[in-house]
């Protein structure tokens, strides 16, 4: 069996054409102006907690609203799921659909939390 499954490869393809920043530089760079966060996540993640001033539009509709949500395709982006993968892979989507300005944040929702960044939760 091939140690790289199909979609590790697909994820490595996604980052090859996509910038990728951390949280840190999130930080620093949303003192400007201020980046949309989009949790890519399902409907039960994004529950259970997320990151402050994040919007969710999951994987498997952003495609289909983020020209109701985000209509400047040049504005600055940063998408996150809960480790990296996802996220890099609706970022390599969102640039064919001719956003400019879109990062998928390198470690995802676990490289939030773990920095110490403020999270926040949807009430039932």
């Amino acid at each position: 069996m091939n140690s790289t499954s199909r979609f590790q490869k697909l994820v490595a393809a996604a980052k090859s054409r996509i910038k990728e920043i951390t949280v840190q530089d999130f930080a620093a760079q949303s003192s400007g102006k201020n980046p949309v966060l989009i949790d890519v996540r399902e409907e039960s993640d994004w529950k259970e907690g997320h990151a402050q001033g994040a919007i969710h539009l999951s994987r498997g509709v952003i495609e289909l609203k983020i020209e109701d949500e985000i209509p400047d395709i040049n504005a600055p982006i940063v998408c996150y799921c809960g480790g990296g993968s996802r996220s890099a892979l609706v970022a390599d989507s969102l640039q064919k659909m001719g956003y400019t300005n879109v990062m998928s944040l390198a470690g995802g929702y676990k490289a939030w939390k773990d920095s110490g960044s403020p999270v926040s939760y949807k009430p039932e």
